[in-house]
């Protein structure tokens, strides 16, 4: 074979390769038992807080963690352990999507993504009447 055929071969296989790591890695939410069963690994998660639990801010070493409960979409709870700062209006928050993975049996949240209740509700939105005008747009004719 062919040097530039060898070399349009071995690109085409990479590039299948990363189209299927790709794919594979924008799948849908995993839970914890999933999480659990491949530590290291890097899953979302969605839930919500479990707010019976406590949840503590401390500082650690100059590094803030965020420590609290949360309830997967299956239903299974966990602890995650979170470095950063909390979010504002975190308790209110309806859901929590966890981009993270589970080391020494703890989960640790690399990203925390809320999905905040909706500002509006439907049956509250009336349609307004607006006054509309009419311009008219003048043209100069040569």
């Amino acid at each position: 074979m062919k040097r530039s055929r060898i070399i349009a071969l071995l690109f085409i296989v990479v590039a299948i390769g990363a189209i299927v790591s790709t794919v594979y890695n924008a799948g849908t939410y995993s839970s914890f038992s999933e999480a659990r069963m491949h530590p290291g690994r890097e899953v979302h998660i969605i839930g919500e807080l479990v707010r019976e639990k406590p949840m503590e801010e401390v500082l650690l070493e100059n590094t803030l963690v965020l420590r609290f409960h949360m309830r997967d979409s299956h239903g299974e709870e966990s602890e995650v352990i979170y470095f950063g700062a909390k979010p504002q209006d975190f308790e209110k928050s309806d859901q929590v999507v966890l981009i993270g993975s589970y080391r020494e049996e703890q989960f640790i949240a690399s990203s925390l993504l809320l999905k905040c209740p909706s500002k509006y509700n439907p049956e509250d939105l009336q349609p307004e009447e607006f006054e509309t005008q009419t311009y008219s747009y003048l043209t100069r004719s040569e």
